[in-house]
């Protein structure tokens, strides 16, 4: 998967990795140095888009609806 626009900062620089002990993956930006998990890897319809490309992500303040596709947040 390439870079993602990150939801933070809007740089391209948002990718995920998976490690640790959990199996859902960990969303990091290289430029803001921001991180979110990702709390529900079943990927949803985006109204805003219509592609199969929404997720949910969970940081240390909230938890929101993000796609990787058109990067439209939803809290």
């Amino acid at each position: 998967m390439g870079l993602q626009i990150c939801p933070k900062c809007k740089e391209k620089s948002f990718t995920w990795f998976i490690g640790g002990k959990f199996p859902l993956p960990t969303w990091s930006c290289f430029d803001c140095d921001y991180e979110a998990k990702e709390v529900e890897s079943d990927k949803q319809t985006c109204k805003d888009c219509g592609e199969i490309a929404k997720i949910k992500l969970k940081d240390k303040d909230k938890e929101y609806a993000w796609c990787s596709n058109c990067n439209i947040v939803n809290e």
